[in-house]
């Protein structure tokens, strides 16, 4: 096969072989300008590379921000003039800007922010559009639309200005790039072989929490075992399954180096988050997320709002790009950076309400530590037929039929009994009722749960009473405060007797 040795056509040479001497000027001399010369033109031709690349990029930001502006102010909203969703707008970057910015910007000066570049431009437009009303001497009935219309016009002309300045500095960034690859140069010298093996980086390891978690997600096997019928069983866990839990929560708040720098990306930084991804592979691991959730717990409970918000932002920043599937991440931060208002809106909104559900979580969490948790009842049976439910599925009908062996009882009284029983059923919490209907002791333990003692104990009374739930016939004990004094006060009876 023929060597192809056209490559060396792009050699820059700077030495005295094609250098032509003067007979005033020595040849060294020359030969320095020239080596100054090329390598002037060669810094110079890769500053103006990097700057069309920074430039473009910034632009390709905020093109479609300026392109939805225009497009809303060419389209009005007949409930909202264009003069007063323009002014909004300008409002809000005035309040509340965003510190997104291009790479190797000050996100702390406002004019080096993406938001700060598009406050600027509407300033402009604006001004630009009074001078043009004030100019064409309108009167008052036509100032609103006039202004209106000369902001639309101003909008659309920045459009295919920037439009425009894109197209020249890709088309310039180009023929830069073309130029440069026409020579040669040092940094393009690199090894065609080599005989050392470099292994590839390992991949992170997940977070201890990962594991267990996936560990407290398996089916437990399940045991026969048998246990005393009680009324209001005290929920007393296993001490080896409360040293896991606290194990578990520790892991949960203990955020790696890498994650605990992620989770102080202030919000609404997707481009910072990204870059910081890219460069630390060890926070794209399996439990992260889950970390950031309990950081952002711990955060919230200690009175941090703003760290707490954080975390729950950068978790969900995780789980987004987890649930987008192969390249999730750069599916999800593409989206983001290019200005997209409408995926913005719904991950800053389930930001928004992950935050308050957590909120309210540490509430309740501080409520219960200070009243030293929470008694609650319980009903429990070793065999789930000990427990009857006699759920009435309406009043008595007018007239009653009495069965075999109940001839001889008075059916006015069993005509009472019978709209007692309804009565008391329909005066029950709602959600009682339901539970009830299910016949299931799990469902009813769900709603008594949820209940003080006193009104639980009491609801208990007025179902056996009812004979909704007949304790005395099922053999169940009543392990409440007043059930336990009952039966103490029974026993001595039976002691004296």
């Amino acid at each position: 096969m023929p060597l192809n040795y056209s490559k060396w056509d792009q050699l820059e040479l700077s030495d005295d072989s094609d250098i032509e001497g003067h007979p005033n000027v020595d040849k060294k001399s020359l030969i320095r300008w020239k080596q100054r010369d090329i390598h002037e033109k060669r810094e110079q031709r890769k500053t103006n590379i990097a700057h069309l690349r920074a430039q473009i990029a910034c632009n390709h930001v905020l093109f479609p921000r300026i392109q939805s502006i225009q497009s809303s102010l060419g389209s009005p909203d007949s409930d909202k003039p264009r003069t007063v969703y323009f002014n909004s707008l300008v409002e809000q970057l005035e309040r509340n800007p965003s510190k997104e910015c291009p790479p190797g910007n000050d996100p702390d000066q406002l004019e080096q922010t993406y938001d700060g570049m598009l406050l600027s431009l509407l300033r402009q437009v604006g001004q630009a559009a009074n001078a043009a009303v004030k100019e064409a001497g309108t009167t008052d009935d036509q100032r609103e639309e006039k202004l209106g219309k000369a902001l639309a016009d101003g909008m659309k002309e920045h459009v295919v200005r920037l439009r425009e300045t894109i197209d020249k500095d890709t088309k310039s960034l180009e023929e830069e790039e073309k130029e440069q690859k026409k020579h040669i140069t040092s940094e393009d010298i690199h090894d065609g072989f080599s005989n050392q093996y470099v292994p590839p980086k390992p991949e992170p390891a997940p977070l201890p929490i990962a594991a267990k978690l996936d560990k407290t997600t398996k089916p437990k096997t399940k045991t026969t075992t048998t246990e005393i019928e009680v009324l209001n069983a005290p929920r007393v866990e296993a001490a080896a399954e409360e040293e896991e839990e606290e194990d578990l929560d520790d892991d949960i708040a203990n955020l790696t180096p890498s994650i605990e720098a992620f989770s102080k990306i202030p919000l609404r930084a997707f481009e910072q988050s990204f870059r910081f991804i890219q460069q630390h592979r060890d926070v794209v691991v399996p439990g992260a997320s889950d970390s950031l959730l309990g950081a952002a717990f711990k955060a919230q409970y200690d009175n941090k709002p703003k760290y707490s918000k954080q975390c729950v932002h950068q978790s969900l920043l995780l789980q987004y790009g987890d649930k987008l599937g192969v390249d999730g991440l750069g599916v999800f931060f593409r989206k983001m950076i290019a200005g997209d208002k409408r995926a913005e809106a719904v991950f800053m909104d389930d930001v928004e309400k992950t935050y308050a559900h957590l909120v309210e979580r540490v509430k309740r969490s501080q409520e219960e530590a200070k009243q030293g948790g929470r008694e609650t009842i319980m009903l429990a049976s070793e065999n789930e037929g000990d427990i009857t439910f006699n759920i009435p599925t309406g009043p008595p009908p007018d007239e009653l039929v009495m069965g075999e062996g109940m001839e001889d009882m008075d059916i006015e009284e069993v005509r009472r009994a019978l709209q007692l029983r309804w009565d008391i059923f329909k005066g029950l919490p709602d959600n009682l009722q339901k539970a009830l209907q299910t016949e299931e002791l799990t469902e009813v333990n769900k709603v008594l749960g949820s209940m003080e003692v006193d009104e639980a104990e009491e609801i208990l009374q007025r179902l056996d009473m009812a004979g909704i739930i007949p304790f005395s016939e099922s053999g169940v004990r009543d392990e409440t405060p007043a059930g336990k004094a009952a039966a103490a006060a029974a026993a001595a009876d039976d002691e004296v007797d």
